[in-house]
């Protein structure tokens, strides 16, 4: 599995009481994505939409905290998701 999507499944692990967070999370573990570009491609809109709330929150978080590497690999999902 790529990085990328490492870093990302960490933090959404804080979210997994939500329905469409769960969803998510279980694509990445199914599938096995061979870039976080590949993943964002397999997302629907409300997946996307979700995804963009949650990544937002969770950028502004490791800003904060200083956490360069997860700012980076989180940043590459966002973008493509704009």
């Amino acid at each position: 599995m790529d990085h990328t999507l490492d870093y990302l499944r960490e933090p959404l692990s804080n979210y997994m009481e939500n329905e469409m967070c769960e969803q998510i999370v279980k694509k990445i573990e199914i599938n096995s994505y061979t870039g976080e570009g590949e993943f964002v491609k397999d997302l629907d809109e409300e997946e996307m939409a979700y995804l963009n709330g949650v990544l937002e929150q969770e950028l502004n978080y490791a800003k904060s905290v200083q956490h360069d590497n997860r700012v980076k690999e989180l940043t590459e999902v966002y973008e493509l998701l704009l």
